[in-house]
């Protein structure tokens, strides 16, 4: 079982954390990860962390990808930003939407993602690798299945080279997703988006923010398991390893894995997959 793996981080606030990613970067360098990709906070609010981040990646030899959102921003100003990156050596993005600060109207020059994958073809031709995010249970803000799906249709379209899912806990999602992307005529590679499970708390506070379901079996074992990490942990990180085999055994072409900042559960969860 060989296939490419990836990692997500997001900027740290404090010193401390700084110093705890390096470590935590240096533990996942071990997996070889195809890239590591940097978040980006609401409005772009991150996004000097999320630069440097990623200038600090690209300095310990990895191959680096930056989020990019849109959502309040002008041509102008993304037009620097696609500038900066181009001059730091990146040459993978993952183009986004984006949420809005709170107590902000939508206002900027892009709509959707679609519209920003297309200016940065426009703007910089192949120099990017683009990335664009795929919903299995749907955006929670999306009208319908068929509207979701033609969202998707308009990113690739616009230029986007492959997706990374939202994360989720259900194969039969992603596999159907991906059956109706490739029946919509789309041939990118849809690449799952894998969260372990480092505590019960945490993981259902994401999952009803974002709208990755967590099944109501997988709800009430957590839930039953009370406060005992280790247990919690244990638990997680079979239920995980058992849909990461399904998912590259159906033929998955990558998994990226939402670390968290943490560097065990993904370290762990690769070794289980024969992948460290």
């Amino acid at each position: 079982m060989s296939v490419p793996v990836s990692c997500e981080f997001f900027p740290p606030k404090t010193p401390e954390g700084v110093g705890k990613l390096r470590a935590v970067r240096q533990q996942l360098y071990a997996l070889r990860p195809q890239f590591c990709s940097v978040t980006y906070g609401a409005g772009g609010s991150t996004q000097a962390g999320t630069f440097t981040t990623v200038q600090e990646i690209l300095s310990e030899g990895v191959p680096a990808a930056s989020h990019f959102s849109c959502v309040g921003a002008t041509r102008e100003t993304v037009r620097a930003q696609l500038a900066e990156l181009q001059a730091m050596g990146v040459k993978r993005l993952v183009a986004l939407r984006g949420d809005l600060p709170s107590g902000y109207g939508l206002g900027g020059s892009f709509q959707y993602a679609s519209d920003l994958v297309a200016f940065i073809r426009a703007e910089t031709g192949r120099h990017f690798h683009i990335e664009v995010a795929a919903y299995p249970e749907m955006h929670p803000q999306a009208r319908s299945p068929e509207a979701d799906l033609k969202a998707f249709a308009a990113k690739v379209h616009a230029g986007a080279d492959s997706a990374i899912t939202q994360y989720f806990f259900n194969a039969d999602a992603y596999f159907r997703f991906v059956d109706e992307v490739r029946r919509a005529g789309l041939d990118v590679p849809v690449v799952p988006g894998i969260m372990p499970i480092l505590g019960a708390t945490q993981l259902l506070r994401f999952s009803d923010a974002c709208g990755a379901e967590v099944p109501r079996w997988l709800r009430l074992r957590l839930q039953g398991l009370g406060d005992d990490a280790a247990g919690i942990r244990a638990f997680g990180l079979d239920v995980v390893a058992r849909l990461c085999e399904r998912l590259v055994a159906g033929g998955a072409p990558g998994l990226h894995f939402y670390t968290l900042n943490q560097g065990a559960a993904t370290v762990e969860l690769c070794r289980r997959l024969g992948l460290a």
